[in-house]
């Protein structure tokens, strides 16, 4: 059985907490899927080869260009105990002419009757690392989007965040829209990010229409991200160095 994959024409949001205030509010593309099912793609999108868009495994599940994809996400979940998942889900920014840039990506992890029981978030940050925080409740019931999952930070972002503090996660992902809502809380400070959009089949259309309105992909992500970063370094936010990535590659 195929199935086809959704586009979300999403809004991305960061409000900086703290001493050095900052917010942004940008538009951003992400594809929703089945990792593991044969799919019905439009003509300009490809999994695992080349396209105007694509989506690869290689991108995913693992250190960045090493990725294993939905295999990569079963081993996860057998390592963490967590059981009884019979869908697993990629949510995240397709390459664009072949480049990408995934400053944050979901792995969806679904029961057979569609309950959702676990997350994974694959935190990319701009030196080339890469961590996953694994989210789910104790017992695994499902995850409601009145729900909060929480997990400490481990992972160098921004070097204008310490490597401290925690994450609170909340998922509300239907038939018809996805929310998530980050808070990074710390000592005087933190960060607040959310994702939000409408999900609608992914046609040629709509893939067209993306990279017109967005035509440089992930080049247009890392710019903005470093144009951030030269904005919070303008108004005097402490600048850390790159502290070396944990060992471990999933926390929770």
């Amino acid at each position: 059985m195929t199935t086809t994959v959704d586009h979300i024409a999403g809004q991305t949001y960061h409000g900086r907490k703290g001493a050095v205030s900052n917010a942004f509010r940008y538009s951003v593309d992400y594809v929703l899927l089945d990792a593991e099912a044969e799919l019905k793609t439009p003509v300009l999108f490809r999994r695992n080869s080349r396209g105007l868009t694509s989506l690869q495994d290689r991108d995913h599940g693992g250190p960045p260009g090493e990725g294993r994809g939905a295999v990569w996400v079963r081993d996860v979940l057998e390592q963490h105990q967590v059981t009884g998942v019979e869908k697993i889900e990629l949510l995240a920014q397709p390459r664009l002419l072949g480049h990408v840039f995934n400053p944050v990506s979901f792995w969806l992890c679904r029961r057979a009757d569609e309950a959702l029981i676990a997350v994974i978030a694959e935190v990319s940050n701009t030196f080339g690392d890469r961590h996953s925080y694994l989210c789910h409740h104790p017992d695994l019931a499902p995850i409601l989007p009145s729900d909060t999952l929480s997990a400490e930070k481990i992972f160098h972002v921004s070097p204008f965040q310490p490597v401290s503090g925690g994450y609170r996660f909340r998922f509300d992902i239907n038939e018809k829209r996805i929310g998530i809502w980050i808070d990074y809380a710390r000592p005087d400070g933190g960060l607040i990010a959310t994702l939000t959009g409408k999900r609608k089949p992914l046609t040629s259309r709509r893939i067209l229409g993306a990279a017109l309105r967005r035509p440089f992909g992930a080049r247009r992500v890392l710019a903005l991200i470093h144009w951030q970063a030269l904005k919070l370094w303008a108004r005097g936010a402490l600048y850390r160095a790159r502290p070396a990535p944990p060992e471990k590659e999933v926390s929770r």
